[in-house]
């Protein structure tokens, strides 16, 4: 009896989870890709998609594959070009009202590149579209997809605790 209990406690393991990792809403991110840069980001659990600040986004062709040319919309950015792979083109709605006649349904469409992010000690490839952030005050928003991903829990209360990249 004791033996049949200790197999279905081992095969009970995979099913628990571990705890996710508790991030503040807004954490340090370093992005190697994106030539090293650390940016703060927003944790946004509200959000879907990850979105980082990017201007002059153009799609291109290159050996029969979608490529996106973009420069970062960041403070301080330098004006380099980066250029990558898409991945998907995304299509994010949006309401808006019109007149007095009700809402309407606006569909804006992104490119969305794989990034490989740095938040502390963890290291993972994320889904992010690219869109003009730079009227926010964060232009790197983590949404629930990426948290999720990732293993991590937002407590709203707190801020930057996973402290510098260390990737």
């Amino acid at each position: 009896m004791k033996s049949v209990l200790a197999l279905l406690s081992l095969l009970a393991l995979p099913v628990m989870a571990a705890e996710p990792t508790l991030y503040g809403r807004y954490e340090y991110i370093k992005l190697p890709e994106i030539g090293g840069q650390t940016l703060k980001a927003k944790m946004d659990t509200g959000a879907l998609t990850a979105s980082l600040s990017a201007k002059d986004i153009e799609l291109f062709k290159r050996d029969g594959d979608d490529w996106v040319r973009f420069r970062l919309a960041t403070k301080g950015a330098d004006g380099k070009v980066f250029e990558h792979k898409v991945s998907r083109i995304s299509r994010i709605k949006s309401r808006a009202d019109e007149d007095d006649e009700g809402e309407t349904t606006e569909v804006a469409k992104r490119p969305v590149v794989d990034l490989e992010m740095c938040m502390g000690g963890l290291k993972q490839t994320v889904e992010v579209n690219l869109v003009d952030r730079s009227s926010f005050n964060y232009p790197l928003l983590i949404g629930a997809k990426a948290l999720r991903e990732m293993g991590a829990a937002v407590n709203p209360a707190r801020r930057f605790t996973a402290g510098d990249p260390e990737c």
